[in-house]
C-alpha cells in the first residue's frame, strides 16, 4: 500500500514512548512492502543521523520547521482560538497544510495521523478533498489533567479546566471525521468508543523483543534503574515522589540500596536537590541494555498518564523484575505477583522493594514471566500486523463503497 503518514515530531532519536512506537511501526510496515511517505512538523531539526535512521524505511521524507512555543502566534492561538492548547501550539502552520494539501493530490490507499492535537492544519484539506483517514490517539488527551498541566501554576488552574473542557470538545469534533480510530490499549479504547460512539481498534504498544533476549539483569546488584522522557508531567512525578517519598524509606531498611536515574531531558537540579552517592544520574542512554543488565529491579512508581508504558515493556523484554503502580501496568493484560510486583503507595512500594531485592530466585521468576508476556503479546510484528489488518478493512470497506 502506499501509505501517507503524519507526525508532529520526528520519531528519531527514540527519546519517548510516542517516538519508539513511531520508529519501530515505520521500520516494521516498510519492511512488508509498505511504502510510506512520512510528513512530520518539527521543532528540532533534520541532522544527519536522524536522516539515515529513517530515509531507508521510506519513500520520502518530508520535514517542516515548528515554529517556537512562545511565539505571538502560538501564544495568541493557546489563548482565544477553538482548538485546546496542544492543538494550538501545534496548529496553525501554513507551510505544512499547504504541503498537506499538494500531497492529497496524490493517490494514497492509507492516510493515517497520529495524535488528534496535530490535526488542525490538515482538517480543512481533508473536508475539501474527501480523503478518508485513520488516526492513532496515544492517550486520552482530555482525561490526563494533571499529566498535561504539571508545571502550571496554581493561580492558572480556572485555564486549565477550561482548556481540558477545550478538548474534550476537540477530541469529539476530530474523532467522528475519523474512517477508523485507534488506541493504543483495550481501556482507551472504551473510552474513545464512548466519545465517538462506534467501536475503536486497538493497536498495542510493542517492544523489539530480539533487541532485549539477550539482557541478562544482575540480580544481585541491588540496583534499582528508571528510565523516562522527563518533557513528559508524569516522569517528572513518578522521580519526585521516588525521590522525596519512597527512597528514604528504602534506605531506612536497607541503606545499600543503589539507583540509577535516567533519559531524556533529565532536570539538572536534581543532581543538587538529591545529592545522594546511592543515586546515579544518567542523561539519554542510546543503549538500554547497558544499564539494563547492571540493574536488578525496575522501579517505575507512576501516579499519572495513560497508554501503556513502552519502558515497562521494555524492561520486562530484557528480564527484568518490574516494580511499579496501577498506572504503571496499565493497557498490559498483566497479573500483580506474577508479571511484576506492585503497590499503590510509598510505603508499600518501599517494603516490597526492600523484600524483592533480597530475593534474587523471585525476581528471576517474576523478570522470565514478563519476558515471556511480553514477546507472545508485545512484540513489533504482533502491532504491525494488528495496524496492518486495519488498513486491509478500511480500504475494502472504501472499495465496497466506491463500488456501491
Amino acid at each position: 500500500m502506499r501509505i501517507l503518514w503524519t507526525l508532529p515530531y520526528l520519531p528519531w532519536p527514540t527519546t519517548s514512548g510516542g517516538k519508539t512506537r513511531q520508529f519501530h511501526l515505520l521500520r516494521n510496515l516498510a519492511a512488508r512492502g509498505h511504502r510510506i511517505t512520512l510528513l512530520v512538523q518539527s521543532k528540532t531539526e533534520l541532522d544527519d543521523a536522524t536522516r539515515a535512521a529513517l530515509e531507508p524505511w521510506l519513500e520520502r521524507l518530508i520535514v517542516i520547521p515548528r515554529r517556537p512555543l512562545r511565539s505571538v502566534r502560538t501564544l495568541l492561538a493557546v489563548a482565544f482560538a477553538r482548538p485546546p492548547m496542544l492543538a494550538s501550539a501545534n496548529g496553525f502552520s501554513a507551510p505544512l497544510q499547504q504541503q498537506f494539501e499538494a500531497l492529497l493530490q496524490e493517490q494514497w490507499d492509507v492516510i493515517q495521523i497520529e495524535h488528534s492535537y496535530s490535526f488542525q492544519p490538515f482538517e480543512a484539506p481533508l473536508r475539501r478533498t474527501g480523503k478518508h483517514f485513520i488516526m492513532t490517539e496515544h492517550n486520552v488527551e482530555s482525561g490526563l489533567g494533571a499529566a498535561s498541566y504539571h508545571h502550571f501554576p496554581e493561580w492558572a488552574r480556572p485555564f486549565t479546566r477550561f482548556d481540558q473542557w477545550r478538548y474534550r470538545q476537540w477530541e469529539t469534533r476530530v474523532f467522528r471525521q475519523t474512517s477508523e480510530l485507534i488506541a493504543v490499549t483495550e481501556e482507551d479504547a472504551k473510552g474513545l468508543a464512548r466519545l465517538t460512539a462506534r467501536a475503536t481498534a486497538v493497536v498495542v504498544n510493542g517492544v523489539d523483543c530480539d533487541y532485549y533476549a539477550k539482557v541478562c539483569p544482575d540480580r544481585y546488584s541491588r540496583r534499582l534503574l528508571f528510565i523516562g522522557n522527563y518533557e513528559y508531567g508524569p516522569n517528572l512525578d513518578a522521580m519526585e515522589w521516588a525521590l522525596e517519598h519512597i527512597m528514604p524509606r528504602v534506605w531506612n531498611l536497607d541503606p545499600m540500596v543503589r539507583l540509577t536515574v535516567g533519559g531524556y531531558a533529565l532536570p539538572e537540579e536534581w543532581k543538587e536537590r538529591w545529592a545522594d552517592p546511592r543515586i546515579d544520574w544518567l542523561g539519554f542512554v542510546p543503549d538500554l541494555r547497558t544499564v539494563q543488565k547492571e540493574a536488578a529491579i525496575f522501579f517505575a512508581p507512576l501516579r499519572e498518564g495513560g497508554g501503556s508504558k513502552l519502558k515497562v515493556l521494555e524492561a520486562m523484554a530484557a528480564g527484568l523484575a518490574v516494580v511499579t503502580t496501577e498506572q504503571g501496568c496499565s493497557g498490559l493484560n498483566v497479573i500483580n505477583g506474577t508479571h511484576y510486583l506492585g503497590c499503590e503507595d510509598a510505603h508499600g512500594l518501599a517494603r516490597l522493594l526492600v523484600e524483592a531485592i533480597e530475593q534474587p530466585a523471585r525476581l528471576a521468576k517474576i523478570g522470565e514471566a514478563g519476558r515471556a508476556y511480553v514477546r507472545k503479546h508485545h512484540d513489533w510484528s504482533v502491532s504491525a500486523a494488528q495496524l496492518e489488518g486495519i488498513y486491509s478493512r478500511v480500504h475494502q470497506q472504501e472499495d465496497a463503497d466506491a463500488c456501491a
